[in-house]
Order: C-alpha cells, then sequence, then structure tokens
C-alpha cells in the first residue's frame, strides 16, 4: 500500500505543481502510516532522485518517446499501470490542464472515488474526507470517499512546497505503451519570463488601458516584480493580448500569492479565474467597481498616474536607477 503522486514534466523539467503534489502526496502518505511514491513518463532531465527530498521514497520512470508528447489516454493506461505496480491506495495529481484530463479517465478505470480542486489535507479522523472549492470558490465541500482506490487532484498553490533531505530511489517501469492517437504537428511555444500558470505573482490588465500601446507599464512592472502578465476576456477577445494571458471562469484559473489587477471592473465572471489568489491589489478609477469588493487592498485612481508611481517605487526599493 502507498500514495502515488503523478510528477507532472514539460521538455524534461518537473513544473512547480508537481512540487507542491509530492509535498502534499507525503504528508498524506504519513497520515496513513504508509510511503509516498512517484510516477514520471517521458525524457526527464533533471536528477529525479533528488525529489526524495520532497518526500518520495522511490519513482517509477517509465522512459518511452510517445510520452514526451501529451496524450490522456496512453498517460491513462500507462499510470494505472504504475498504480498496480506501487499498490497504491491514494493518487495524487495536481489540478492542472493535464491533472484535469488524467484524473477523471484514471478513477473511471479503475472504478476509484475522485475529488477534484482539493484545497486541504484529507481529514482521516473518521474516513477519508477531503475539502475542495465549489461554486468557483465561493464555497467549500467536504468529500468522503469510501472506495478501495481513492484520486485527488490539488489545486495550484493550496499546498506549500516542504523541502526536507534525502534521495529517492528511481525504478525503471516497464509498462505497457500504447500508441498515441495524437499527431504533433507543430509546437507553438508561448514566451515570457514567468508561466502563467506557475507564475506567485501576476500583473493583469483589462479595458481601463485602453489600448495595446498601453501595455508596456503592465510588462515592465510584471519585469520589476518577477511576475506574469494576465488580462480579462474583453482585452483578449479584442486581440489587444494573447488569449493564454486571458484569466477568469472562460481561460484560465490562477491561484498567485499577488494578483495585482489594473483598470478591470471585476466582473463575476472574471472573479471567478482568480479568486483564490492570496492577496488581491486593485487599481481603478472607479470607486464603485465591483472587484473593490473582493480587494485586500485597493487603490481608487488613474492608472497612468499609479502604476508609474508605483514602477518608480519598486524601482527605489531595488536600488534600480
Amino acid at each position: 500500500m502507498s500514495v502515488l503522486i503523478f510528477i507532472d514534466q514539460a521538455e524534461g523539467h518537473v513544473k512547480k505543481a508537481s512540487l507542491e503534489a509530492l509535498s502534499y502526496g507525503a504528508k498524506v502518505a504519513e497520515q496513513l502510516g504508509t510511503t509516498a511514491e512517484g510516477v514520471v513518463l517521458g525524457t526527464v532531465t533533471e536528477d529525479l532522485a533528488a525529489l526524495g527530498k520532497y518526500g518520495v521514497k522511490k519513482i517509477h520512470h517509465v522512459s518511452n518517446d510517445t510520452l514526451n508528447h501529451f496524450d490522456a489516454q496512453v498517460f491513462t493506461a500507462v499510470i494505472a499501470q504504475a498504480v498496480t505496480a506501487a499498490n497504491a491506495t491514494v493518487v495524487i495529481f495536481s489540478n492542472n490542464v493535464d491533472g484535469k484530463a488524467i484524473a477523471p479517465r484514471l478513477a473511471a478505470r479503475l472504478k476509484a472515488g475522485l475529488v477534484s480542486g482539493a484545497v486541504a489535507l484529507p481529514d482521516t479522523s473518521n474516513g477519508f474526507v477531503v475539502k475542495k472549492n465549489v461554486f468557483s470558490g465561493k464555497a467549500f465541500a467536504n468529500i468522503a470517499l469510501s472506495s478501495p482506490i481513492k484520486i485527488i487532484s490539488l489545486n495550484a498553490n493550496s499546498y506549500k512546497i516542504v523541502a526536507g533531505e534525502g534521495t529517492a530511489e528511481v525504478a525503471p517501469l516497464n509498462a505497457t505503451v500504447e500508441a498515441s492517437r495524437v499527431k504533433v504537428t507543430a509546437v507553438n511555444k508561448v514566451t515570457g519570463e514567468v508561466p502563467l500558470s506557475e507564475a506567485e505573482i501576476v500583473v493583469s490588465g483589462g479595458r481601463g488601458l485602453k489600448g495595446p500601446e498601453n501595455w508596456g507599464m503592465i510588462e515592465e512592472l510584471a519585469h520589476l516584480l518577477g511576475a506574469a502578465t494576465a488580462c480579462s476576456r474583453p482585452v483578449a477577445d479584442v486581440h489587444w493580448r494573447p488569449h493564454h494571458e486571458h484569466v477568469g471562469q472562460t481561460g484560465l484559473a490562477i491561484a498567485p500569492n499577488l494578483y495585482i489587477a489594473i483598470g478591470i471592473s471585476g466582473a463575476i465572471q472574471h472573479l471567478a479565474g482568480v479568486n483564490r489568489s492570496k492577496v488581491i491589489v486593485v487599481i481603478n478609477k472607479d470607486p464603485e467597481a465591483p472587484f473593490f469588493k473582493a480587494a485586500d487592498y485597493g487603490i481608487v485612481g488613474d492608472a497612468f498616474e499609479v502604476v508609474p508611481k508605483i514602477i518608480e517605487a519598486v524601482k527605489k526599493v531595488k536600488g534600480i536607477a
């Protein structure tokens, strides 16, 4: 019996969300009095044994070129074999794009109970109860799982990364890998200093910026803070910014430590994608903007006056001329 964590990677590098999942899975294993093991698919350039510092004791590695490109059906079949190899009773995923595609398929295949979007460790004092977000983050639900195998997908930034000491045993897993039905014809990479899905700070702009030509100050502030840039849906719809930067109910749901919204009114659809942020700062010249009700800090003022002053202040703190 063990807890198995899916280690998501891209181009050989383990994603930050997987480090959260490893730390979370290790703690779940501790609660259950068992060990934490990991499974990683495809070619990995990082030292997998070093992931042992996050609490995982063994890592099952399926090194197969077919797995270098994501195919949910193929990944599900391979992970099901890893569950058997690890004799796992709990399987942990990150609740990201890959996890959302694999976890439900795996649950159906293994006849396992599934909680997606978990935000806390399970309560094992009386059964196995997992807390998750519901209604776009407006409430919580406690879900009791009673199936022999239990699957959890962990919301981003819901559990801190805990690094200690130790190394993991890396064991090749001779799994059967089906031929992928997905044919990759091109790979278009998103450029930028910080991937939006993994950013701890996000600077976001809306229609209040009046046009794409004014995005320079958003990018400059983001660069100074080591942040990612984002936008509201109307901005993406009129092509001021690329759609991969759109956050909200119909875009990417994020949970950074700090979300700075500039010139965004804060419609409920936008809030649904950012309300899990630890701290929300709103800059808007309209004192009645709905976003102020959800903000931890608010500045009523013209973005074209406020943001340059913030940039100047950040530069001063960092000693940048």
